[in-house]
């Protein structure tokens, strides 16, 4: 049997940008996504914080240090620039492995700098 778990949890991320008329997704600062575990076309969920929203999306790398988060396409109609927001990526495990399983945990400032990290 296999479960859904959360592997990585980027927390009080703040929306840069956002692009209605693009094919879908969200942009994300490549420096995050590498220290949260997540790479470009992983699914993940995406919580506005301001306004209850929760979209599931692919992940594009954004710039190095950008500091982006900017949500794509229709996703784009459930955030505006400001809104703070939680993204959460999962995986589906066995049994076994959710037993030994450590979800790795980012947290951000209002510049979206990593300022802590944990597993």
């Amino acid at each position: 049997m296999f479960v859904s778990i959360c592997r990585a949890k980027i927390k009080g991320g703040v929306i840069t940008a956002k692009e209605l008329y693009y094919d879908g997704s969200i942009s994300i600062d490549l420096d995050i996504l590498q220290e949260a575990g997540i790479r470009g076309g992983d699914m993940v969920e995406v919580l506005n914080l301001h306004n209850g929203a929760r979209i599931s999306t692919y992940i594009i790398e954004g710039t190095a240090g950008s500091g982006e988060i900017s949500p794509n396409g229709p996703a784009a109609r459930f955030f505006e620039v400001g809104d703070a927001v939680t993204i959460l990526a999962t995986a589906l495990v066995s049994m076994e492995e959710r037993n030994s399983f450590s979800m790795k945990v980012i947290s951000l400032d209002k510049e979206n700098r990593i300022i802590y990290k944990e597993a």
